[in-house]
């Protein structure tokens, strides 16, 4: 079984905003894969289905970014996820152009706050993760204002695409072909 996380913020002022690039591309998942989020439970919105050949559910942490381990490490613990073969992670890098993906096995949270809370719950920073890009900060700007902020309309298209590219990476990575899918599209 594959537990797929998108990170997010729960609410309609959220939808479309730079942070919630992981629960977009979870929808982009259901949508390819015909599934649908079913249910609340263990503080994650949550869907069942079959996604790179494979059982697995897609949650939507519900506890805001920064708590989003809460919910992790309980679908974690329920379902007795291997975090190392069986947990993949999706969300936002400021470090990564729009339009870019950068996917990988493991790694630190890299500063983002729902990363640190995830590796704290789970226990362990092996585990795959899909950051879609979203851009620096531009000067004077404060962070949260920023990743709160929707896309601007010029870099919307390579965010759409990014968004599809990603999905598609998350199938590979269910299918168990991780390096595939960093080899197609990473950069």
């Amino acid at each position: 079984m594959y537990l797929i996380v998108g990170l997010g913020n729960p609410g309609k002022k959220y939808d479309g905003t730079k942070h919630n690039m992981g629960f977009d591309v979870l929808d982009e998942i259901i949508d390819r894969n015909h599934i649908s989020l079913s249910g609340t439970a263990m503080k994650a919105m949550y869907g069942k289905g079959v996604v790179g050949g494979q059982k697995a559910v897609l949650i939507k942490p519900m506890t805001y970014m920064n708590l989003s381990g809460e919910a992790v490490g309980e679908y974690v613990r329920y379902y007795k996820i291997d975090p190392e073969n069986e947990l993949l992670v999706i969300y936002d890098d400021i470090d990564t152009e729009p339009g870019h993906l950068r996917i990988r096995k493991k790694g630190s949270a890299g500063g983002h706050n729902g990363m640190k809370n995830i590796i704290a719950h789970v226990g362990t920073d092996k585990f795959a993760r899909i950051r879609v890009g979203i851009g620096a900060k531009p000067d004077r700007w404060d962070l949260a204002d920023y990743v709160l902020a929707p896309f601007p309309k010029e870099v919307r298209a390579d965010v759409d695409d990014a968004i599809h590219r990603a999905a598609q990476a998350a199938e590979m990575i269910a299918e168990g072909d991780i390096e595939k899918a960093m080899n197609l599209y990473n950069g």
